[in-house]
């Protein structure tokens, strides 16, 4: 598996929340539902989609043009990474008039409940189904579903644009989105992993790009030699020393040159890889913990709960349990 391949694979939606979502201007609605992730794709008119912070991402990759806004015509799409609010509205100085909440709660901004009111049908939500402005809008509501590799490798907001962009599981999307079918959850569910995942590695694929740090260094003839060793077979007991001798230099050069490049030493990105793997097999398999140990490079179930929770703060009965079945 590629170094592209293996931070795309993770995204898999279970009962993602996915909208029609038509109005007329003015309008202007406030996102505040800590999703990890959410896609935008302009059908019909323009829209604003507003970031409330401008910073970049922990793998250093800046912000969207603009100061952290972005203008959407037809055929363009927008992702937002969470958990960070923002607004989608038809011009930047619209007043908010309503407000999304976790859980897909919908209220005014004065905090009178909202759900029910809006609706216009299957999946269909706004001033009324042919509005002037149409956007379609998937949400994965857990961050189990998206790999947090993922997550850290994107800004808070970016787009594609239709002239760069095109995408035929649009019109599908479009079609699918107003059914009410049986097994229509799942159906929405691939198309929109499907359709994060070609967007993503469009946007990875501009000359432009400002790709990880590790995606990056994958040219260099030595870390690229070990990030791979280390992608490929993170079960391996890697050392510096045995890392160094596969890239026929001494531990020193591998040590520097890699943290040069990467911007942490070759062990410490070897952990987080791990931990990234038993992460993901933690949400998306049923193995236990012994076995998950040993596919990732421990040799026990308590060494690799030792090192995740020193990661990620919390077991990884309790990284499990907080996925949606």
């Amino acid at each position: 598996m590629d170094a592209l391949a293996g931070l795309l694979e993770g995204p898999r939606a279970r009962g993602a929340f996915m909208i029609r979502a038509c109005f007329d201007p003015p309008w202007s609605i406030r996102i505040e539902d800590r999703a990890p992730l959410s896609v935008m794709v302009m059908v019909r008119g323009e829209a604003w989609v507003i970031a409330d912070r401008g910073e970049r991402s922990e793998m250093g990759v800046p912000p969207a043009e603009g100061g952290g806004r972005i203008r959407l015509r037809p055929g363009d799409l927008a992702i937002a990474r969470g958990p960070d609010p923002y607004t989608c509205a038809d011009d930047p100085g619209t007043a908010p008039q309503a407000l999304i909440l976790p859980g897909a709660e919908c209220s005014y901004p004065d905090g009178r409940s909202l759900n029910g009111s809006m609706d216009l049908g299957v999946r269909t939500w706004g001033d009324r189904p042919d509005g002037s402005a149409v956007m379609l809008i998937g949400t994965y509501l857990w961050e189990g579903e998206i790999s947090g590799r993922l997550l850290k490798a994107l800004p808070p907001l970016l787009s594609l644009t239709a002239d760069v962009w095109k995408c035929p599981l649009t019109p599908l999307l479009m079609d699918e989105i107003v059914r009410d079918e049986p097994g229509q959850e799942v159906v929405l569910d691939r198309l929109l992993d499907l359709l994060v995942i070609a967007a993503l590695r469009a946007w990875f694929s501009r000359p432009q790009a400002e790709a990880p740090a590790w995606y990056a260094a994958l040219a260099d003839p030595v870390v690229g030699r070990v990030l791979r060793l280390v992608q490929d077979d993170p079960a391996l007991p890697w050392t510096v020393a045995s890392l160094a001798a596969k890239a026929g230099v001494s531990r020193a050069a591998l040590a520097r040159r890699f943290t040069e490049l990467v911007g942490e030493p070759p062990m410490t990105y070897l952990t987080g890889w791990r931990m990234a793997l038993a992460a993901d097999a933690l949400r998306d398999t049923d193995d236990t913990l012994d076995a998950i140990a040993r596919r990732v490079g421990y040799g026990s179930a308590f060494a690799l709960s030792s090192a995740f929770k020193r990661v990620y703060g919390v077991s990884p009965q309790e990284h499990r349990g907080r996925v949606p079945s």
